[in-house]
C-alpha cells in the first residue's frame, strides 16, 4: 500500500530473518483487538466502567487504526520505511505499558488511539519492506502468504494469550505486547535495510521525485506537507467524533444535546477533510477512486461485516463474563469465529477465485448475519457451548469465505498506479466499520442484548444487501462477449 523504493541487496538467510521479524510484528498487530475483547469485562469491573465507555477500547483502536492510513503512505514517503516502522515500534511498545499501568479509563482510550495509529504505519509498511527486500517470484510469494498468515493467526493468538494473561490481570494482557515490540525493534534495527532516502541522497528512490510534490526537495526530507496532515488530522477526528455521538445517541447514558454537538464537529472536520483534498495538488484519495464501483461497494460490504463482527463479539464478550465464564472459557468460545479465517488464510485467494470473488462475499455475507441471529437473545439465555456453536461457526465460516475476496473485488478493477490509494481508501472504511458500529452497540447492550444484537444483524443484513448487489454486475460481465468478439 505504501510508497515502494529500492533497497540494498540483502543476504538469504538475512532476508527471511527479516521476514520472520516482519511477520511476527504483524501477529502482535492483528491480536490488539481480540486480546482487549477478552479483557475488555475485567477492565470495566476494575475501573468501574460500563459497556459504553469500555467500547472505546475497540472503537479508539480503530479509529486511530483507520485515521493515519491515508497520511502513513505520505509519512513514509517523506521520512523512509525504516525510520518510520521502527519509530512506531517504539511508540506502540510505551503506550502498551502506559495503557497497562494506568487507573483512567480516559488515559487507556488515548493509548488505544495511539497503538491504533502504529499499527496504521508497521502492518502496511512492513509488507512494503518484504516487496522491495525479497526478489518477484515464487520467494516473495512465500514470504507474502507467511506475512498474511501471521496477520490471520493474530487474532486467534490474541484470543488463547488473552484468555491466559487476563486469569492473572488484565493489565498483563495490555503489557505484553511491550517487550514483544521491543524486542521486534532490536531486532527490526539490525534487519530493516535502509532505504536509499536514508542515505541522504536527495530524491533517490521516491517515484516521483521533483515531479509535483515528491518527498524530497532541496536536498533534505521533508514532512507530509501540510494538506495531507491536515486531512489525516480531519479524518481521525470526524470518526473519533462520531464514536462519540453515537455513543451518547442510545440507552440510558443517551443525552441528544452532547450527540448533536459531536455530530456538528465531525461534519465540520468532515469538511476541512474535503476542501484540504481539493487544493492538495496531491490527494490522499484520487478522485477517480470515487467513482469506482467496485471498489465503493467492496468497501462498504467490508465496512459491514467487520463492524457487525467486532459489534457481536463485544456484546458476546459482556454476556459471557455476566454468566460467569472466565476469561479462558470466553477465549475458547470466540476460537470457531476466529480460527477459520487462519486455517484458510493460505487459500482464501484461490477460494476466492474459484468461487468467484462476487460469490464468495455474497455467500459470507448471508452467513454473517445468519450466525447473529443464531446468538440467544434471551435475558435468561444459559450460553452453554452446544448452544453458541452454531453461531459462531456460521460468523467464523462468513469472514473466511468474503474478508480475502472482499480485498480482490475492491482492487482487481483499479489501475496500478492507484493500487496503493485504493488499498488504502479500502482499509479505511474497514476500521471505520467497527469504530462507527461498537459505539451504538455497546449503548444498547446496557438497554438489553436483544437491540445491541439486534442492531448487529440489521449491520450485518445491510451488508449482505451490498454485497447481493454485487451479483448483478459480476454475471453481466462474465455474460459479455471478449472484447474482440465478432
Amino acid at each position: 500500500m505504501y510508497p515502494s523504493t529500492t533497497n540494498p541487496p540483502v543476504g538469504e538467510r538475512t532476508r527471511w530473518a527479516l521476514v520472520a521479524v516482519l511477520a511476527a510484528n504483524m501477529l502482535v498487530d492483528a491480536l490488539e483487538v481480540s486480546a482487549t475483547l477478552v479483557a475488555m469485562p475485567a477492565v470495566g469491573a476494575d475501573l468501574g466502567a460500563g459497556a459504553a465507555g469500555l467500547q472505546w477500547l475497540v472503537s479508539g483502536f480503530a479509529a486511530g487504526f483507520g485515521g493515519l492510513l491515508l497520511l502513513g503512505g505520505r509519512l513514509v514517503e517523506g521520512l523512509g520505511r525504516r525510520r518510520v516502522f521502527l519509530a512506531a515500534l517504539l511508540v506502540f511498545a510505551a503506550a502498551s505499558l502506559a495503557g497497562a499501568l494506568t487507573d483512567s479509563l480516559a488515559a487507556l482510550t488515548a493509548t488505544r488511539v495511539l497503538k491504533g495509529f502504529c499499527v496504521a504505519l508497521t502492518a502496511p509498511t512492513g509488507l512494503a519492506i518484504i516487496t522491495s527486500a525479497v526478489p518477484e517470484g515464487a520467494a516473495r510469494r512465500r514470504a507474502v502468504s507467511l506475512y498474511s498468515l501471521f496477520g490471520a493467526a493474530g487474532f486467534c493468538a490474541g484470543l488463547l494469550l488473552s484468555g491466559l494473561f487476563t486469569g492473572a490481570g488484565w493489565r498483563w494482557t495490555l503489557a505484553f505486547p511491550a517487550p514483544v515490540a521491543l524486542l521486534l525493534l532490536a531486532a527490526g534495527a539490525r534487519l530493516v535495510p535502509r532505504d536509499v532516502r536514508d542515505s541522504g541522497v536527495p530524491g533517490a528512490g521516491v517515484p516521483g521525485a521533483g515531479v509535483r510534490g515528491a518527498g524530497v526537495r532541496g536536498g533534505g526530507l521533508r514532512g507530509p506537507g501540510r494538506h495531507a496532515a491536515a486531512c489525516g488530522a480531519a479524518l481521525t477526528g470526524a470518526v473519533l467524533l462520531l464514536v462519540y455521538g453515537l455513543a451518547h445517541l442510545v440507552g440510558p447514558g443517551r443525552e441528544p444535546a452532547r450527540a448533536a454537538a459531536a455530530f456538528a464537529g465531525a461534519a465540520l472536520l468532515g469538511a476541512v477533510f474535503v476542501t484540504a483534498e481539493r487544493r492538495s495538488p496531491r490527494p490522499l484519495v484520487p478522485p477517480v477512486l470515487l467513482r469506482h464501483g467496485p471498489l465503493l461497494r467492496s468497501a462498504l460490504g467490508a465496512a459491514a461485516l467487520n463492524g457487525s463482527y467486532v459489534g457481536f463479539l463485544l456484546v458476546a464478550s459482556l454476556h459471557l463474563r455476566e454468566t460467569g465464564r472466565s476469561p479462558w472459557q470466553t477465549a475458547l468460545v470466540f476460537l470457531p469465529a476466529a480460527a477459520p479465517l487462519a486455517l484458510s488464510a493460505l487459500h482464501s485467494a484461490r477460494i476466492a477465485v474459484r468461487l468467484g470473488p462476487a460469490r464468495a462475499v455474497a455467500a459470507g455475507a448471508v452467513l454473517a448475519p445468519l450466525g447473529y441471529a443464531l446468538y440467544p437473545r434471551a435475558p435468561d439465555a444459559d450460553p452453554r457451548w452446544t448452544v453458541l456453536l452454531p453461531a459462531t461457526a456460521c460468523v467464523g465460516a462468513a469472514f473466511a469465505l468474503a474478508f480475502t475476496a472482499l480485498h480482490l473485488q475492491a482492487t482487481g478493477a483499479v489501475p496500478a498506479r492507484l493500487q496503493g490509494a485504493a488499498g488504502g481508501l479500502y482499509q479505511t472504511f474497514v476500521q471505520a466499520g467497527a469504530a462507527l458500529t461498537a459505539a451504538p452497540v455497546a449503548a444498547l447492550y446496557t438497554v438489553g442484548r436483544a437491540p445491541a444484537l439486534c442492531l448487529v444483524t440489521v449491520i450485518g443484513a445491510a451488508g449482505a444487501c451490498v454485497a447481493l448487489g454485487g451479483l448483478v454486475p459480476a454475471a453481466r460481465a462474465a455474460a459479455a462477449p471478449p472484447p474482440n468478439h465478432p
